[in-house]
């Protein structure tokens, strides 16, 4: 096993130097990385559920959710959190182990974080792992969230500094850090990557996982999304990213942190069955499993397992603690008190 240290000094120059590399030589990298530190033939499962879907203030050029593109998208309104506790018990029935949260926010208000730590600590009492993403956190919510048990708190940089105005204006880059660094300190743990397929040039990349992976502490998750263009939004009309790009964007990012999981992330309804299996021996060793990311399709849930079958990958497995009935019936009771609290949130608007 080859020894793979842990950096957090990359120059531009060397992350673009890794971008260079003949594909096969940086595939043999990847690959290489990656069994340092994982088992090649497992894949981490998680499902991802939008608790709050549309009318989100932010104009990120690639999002469904903005309320300042017309894009047909439904709005609603804050789940209840026992409906929220049902699906990530079905969830866990598909075999996910993690269970994430989105919201399209800005972030979130005072009166809204009851019913986010209720649905984490229901969530959590199932043995999931937990993530949310609501937008920009302040150090209270941040802690929080710790409180309630959340592991992981998704905020991506979405591209390299010097392209992000391109893409959002509403909020900046430094925005963005600092609410990773607030989740840090909370202690939790961070799920932070971006988007390939915006117009970006490849020093962009090399951009966004240079900042990535120069934090003090490499973030645990870094989902590598490729751009689901949706009618509507102004990068509806871009050009497809071409796969080999992508792959390489794949692998850059295992070499970069060795010990993150990395995830393949929105676009695979667009992936062939190969190019995941390309992915994966880049490094990827995590996916959303179900039949939609927040407000995309996804491929289906079945169609996965199929995939993996034919790699000989498995799910990842994480080792819980069962659940006593005793603590079966408080939470019962719990979401029983929770869904009275929901009907009158919801009838407050």
């Amino acid at each position: 096993m080859i020894d793979v240290p842990i950096r957090h000094d990359w120059t531009r120059a060397e992350v673009l130097a890794l971008f260079d590399l003949p594909f096969m030589d940086l595939l043999f990298q990847a690959q290489s990385v990656h069994r340092a530190h994982f088992n090649p033939n497992q894949v981490q499962v998680s499902t991802l559920c939008s608790i709050k879907t549309g009318a989100c203030p932010e104009d990120c050029a690639y999002c469904p959710q903005s309320n300042r593109y017309d894009t047909g998208l439904e709005k609603e309104k804050l789940m209840q959190v026992e409906a929220v506790i049902e699906e990530a018990k079905a969830a866990k029935a598909a075999g996910a182990t993690r269970f994430c949260m989105g919201a399209a926010w800005r972030s979130p208000k005072g009166k809204d974080m009851p019913y986010v730590t209720a649905m984490v600590r229901g969530v959590k009492e199932l043995g999931l792992e937990t993530c949310m993403t609501l937008g920009m956190l302040k150090d209270e919510q941040a802690l929080e969230l710790a409180e309630a048990g959340l592991d992981y708190y998704n905020h991506n940089l979405d591209t390299s500094e010097e392209y992000y105005g391109e893409i959002i204006t509403t909020r900046t880059y430094q925005d963005r850090l600092e609410t990773l660094d607030r989740v840090r300190k909370a202690g939790m743990k961070i799920c932070a990557g971006g988007i390939v397929g915006m117009g970006e040039e490849v020093k962009d990349r090399a951009g966004l996982l240079q900042q990535l992976a120069n934090l003090a502490e490499h973030p645990e998750s870094v989902p590598i999304n490729m751009l689901v263009k949706v009618e509507g939004t102004p990068l509806a009309d871009n050009p497809d990213v071409d796969p080999f790009d992508f792959i390489r964007t794949i692998a850059v990012a295992r070499i970069m942190m060795p010990a993150s999981h990395v995830r393949l992330s929105a676009g695979r309804e667009a992936m062939s069955d190969e190019m995941q299996a390309m992915a994966f021996f880049a490094g990827a060793n995590s996916i959303f499993y179900g039949e939609k990311l927040l407000t995309t399709p996804n491929p289906e849930a079945n169609k996965d397992m199929q995939l993996f079958a034919r790699l000989g990958i498995e799910p990842e497995k994480r080792e819980v603690a069962h659940t006593s009935e005793a603590e079966e019936a408080e939470l019962h009771s719990r979401l029983a008190a929770q869904e009275t609290q929901d009907r009158f949130y919801n009838a407050a608007g």
